[in-house]
């Protein structure tokens, strides 16, 4: 579902990144192939001095079908960002590459915070954060944070994702295997 970020994935995500329901959402922009291949490399760079952790999203064939990516970390907290390809949307994979992600970076990276910035008119996305049962709106109680990020011509809300509520909730909810034993039971 996830692996590390590979340059010889550059072009199948390149052309799924410039389709234009995608392009406006990405994090790193690039307008050809070859900017596209560049970013790639100083994405992996950074990330093996620390400065992010980025991962391909796979389908089930092993194709890489989008990225995610926890950008600026900092005491053991990051910016999520994480985009699809046209063709993937709705068919469940952002949210198994959400879980696959936040298990990687809470028990085994370390992470302790994910913050999601959102923009203030993208409905959508703010109704499905505040749908999850581990996602806190964090406008008042990292008002700093959330005045940094809103220095620009966007306009953001902030949400926080900490590891004890995640771990919590992911305690409390049966795997789709458990699911199917009961069941059956």
């Amino acid at each position: 579902m996830l692996k590390k970020r590979d340059i010889h994935d550059s072009h199948a995500l390149y052309e799924l990144m410039v389709h234009p329901d995608v392009f406006p959402y990405v994090r790193h922009k690039a307008d050809s192939i070859e900017e596209y291949l560049f970013l790639t490399k100083q994405t992996i760079e950074a990330e093996e001095r620390s400065e992010l952790i980025s991962r391909t999203i796979l389908d089930e064939w092993g194709s890489p079908i989008g990225t995610i990516s926890l950008f600026d970390l900092q005491e053991n907290a990051g910016f999520l960002g994480t985009w699809l390809g046209k063709p993937y949307h709705g068919k469940g994979y952002n949210q198994a590459a959400k879980d696959a992600f936040f298990n990687e970076l809470f028990y085994e990276l370390g992470i302790d915070t994910i913050f999601l910035r959102i923009r203030k008119v993208n409905v959508r996305s703010t109704k499905a954060a505040e749908k999850l049962p581990y996602v806190e709106c964090a406008n008042e109680t990292r008002k700093a944070l959330l005045d940094q990020i809103n220095n620009g011509e966007d306009i953001y809300s902030l949400y926080e994702i900490k590891k004890d509520l995640y771990t919590l909730f992911t305690m409390r909810t049966p795997s789709a295997a458990e699911e199917q034993h009961l069941k059956e039971a």
